[in-house]
């Protein structure tokens, strides 16, 4: 008898704890079938595509009538970004936009998901419109159509004019009037091309790490303006979406979210429960609200304090009936009880439990991206999951022309064969997308985490498709 029988026999993987957390690592990763799949088992219809964002990969920064942004402000902030390293080049798909969508072709995607910035179209945030700016999408929507690659557009994936932000960003309820516009203009302007529209990416990342922990922009440290800016969130993520509605016939609208599957660091009651307040805030916070459930303040009380906030009507306008929710997973994590104020809860680190990480520090933990889809695939206002970010990064290293980088090839197979299993259980799971075509900008970390199917040598800018990237090539065919 096996270690994994001995432990269903005794009745340990019953006990609320998953069983991979009396594995070890190795132990973990046999348990998973790894890549024992092919393409047709996830079905005809099932899509493919990778995902990118503005900020992290356009570059041209200043050109062709683009304002600053919230990231080109603060990056220019010394001590915010490692290495002093900024996006003002990042991968330079401002330039070499028809290079890479012919890379995502090569790999034999079909879906490129991408993001428009907010300051190249309305550089003032409102009023005139940048034709420049309008132009540069309408090329790149183009060249995916001639490629045979359906463009999928993220309205908002974090960079808003400066000039906005300077006002209070997300902490000003002003910013539903804003985005409105915004939104107004690009569904206008690309509708009769895209059917396929994200309103927001993440909004707890925008919201958690911009406004409370301070490491993304705008980097303030403010319960309050946090507060503000979940709540202006969640109100624009529901009318982006209405917008999208009523300007584009026939779209197909959803919106992303940062997921993590979270676990109590053992089965005392006060850690079971601090998982379920860091769960409330990580998994709950937006999903629920827009399905006419309200915030999760019968889990995590400080959410009560929203209610000062809100105006005539806002319940109803939280509401909005998305044709698909992103899941985006990259990591587990465990919590154990805690005299924070608010959540009471802490994270425990994986560096403090010797388990599999990414250069990152994040968890490398499959079976977690089953759990989420089954997690959310319970709520009845979801009709369809998409997982719309999954990947990680590893050291790469460029030698002759090649990256081997097996260690992502096997995280993708891992990850895979967790949507495939939860498919196969009923979940009306429906796509995948990779992060990320090329290597780029990652956000306060900069240049030295490698997420990309593609290694940017961002020295030279020349591409160089990885083994990871001719794996998928290869399984997609």
């Amino acid at each position: 008898m096996d270690r994994r029988e001995w432990l269903i026999k005794t009745g340990i993987a019953g006990t609320g704890l998953l069983l991979s957390r009396y594995l070890d690592a190795a132990d973990r990763f046999r348990y998973m079938p790894a890549g024992d799949f092919v393409k047709a088992d996830f079905g005809p219809d099932f899509k493919w595509g990778v995902a990118a964002a503005s900020y992290q990969t356009e570059g041209a920064w200043n050109l062709d009538g683009k304002s600053e942004s919230n990231w080109d402000y603060f990056s220019r902030i010394p001590g915010k970004i490692k290495n002093g390293e900024n996006a003002d080049v990042a991968a330079d798909f401002y330039h070499r936009y028809p290079e890479d969508i012919e890379l995502i072709k090569a790999m034999n995607f079909k879906i490129f998901r991408f993001s428009v910035s907010w300051p190249r179209i309305l550089p003032a945030g409102t009023g005139a419109v940048n034709s420049k700016g309008l132009d540069f999408y309408h090329k790149v929507i183009d060249k995916c159509l001639s490629a045979g690659i359906e463009p999928w557009i993220t309205i908002y994936h974090w960079d808003m004019p400066q000039v906005l932000e300077a006002q209070g960003g997300w902490a000003n309820r002003k910013i539903i009037d804003w985005f409105s516009e915004y939104v107004e203009v690009i569904t206008k302007e690309y509708g009769s091309k895209v059917k396929n529209w994200m309103v927001m990416n993440e909004q707890l990342s925008f919201t958690g790490n911009g406004y409370m922990n301070g490491v993304f922009a705008p980097g303030r440290k403010s319960l309050g303006a946090f507060m503000k800016s979940v709540h202006y969130a969640t109100l624009c993520n529901a009318e982006g979406g209405r917008i999208v509605r009523k300007n584009v016939p026939g779209a197909n609208i959803g919106t992303t979210l940062a997921n993590t599957y979270v676990e109590p660091v053992d089965q005392k009651e006060k850690n079971i429960k601090a998982a379920a307040r860091m769960d409330a805030i990580m998994n709950r916070l937006f999903i629920e609200p827009c399905l006419g459930m309200g915030y999760p303040e019968d889990t995590l009380p400080i959410l009560k304090k929203l209610k000062s906030l809100y105006e005539d009507g806002d319940e109803a306008k939280m509401i909005f009936d998305f044709d698909f929710i992103g899941i985006q997973y990259y990591y587990r994590t465990i919590a154990k009880n805690s005299i924070i104020p608010g959540m009471r809860a802490k994270e425990v680190m994986a560096s403090e439990r010797g388990v599999p990480v990414n250069s990152m520090g994040g968890e490398i933990y499959p079976e977690g991206l089953y759990h989420i889809l089954k997690k959310f695939s319970r709520y009845k206002g979801i009709r369809n999951l998409i997982v719309t970010e999954n990947g990680t990064c590893v050291p790469d290293k460029l030698e002759n022309g090649r990256v081997h980088d097996k260690e992502r090839i096997d995280y993708f197979k891992n990850h895979l064969s967790a949507v495939l299993k939860a498919r196969r259980e009923g979940v009306n799971v429906t796509g995948y997308f990779v992060w990320s075509p090329t290597d780029n900008f990652e956000w306060d970390s900069g240049y030295t985490p490698r997420f990309g199917l593609v290694y940017v040598d961002f020295k030279t800018l020349e591409r160089y498709i990885k083994d990871s990237g001719l794996w998928f090539k290869e399984f997609l065919k």
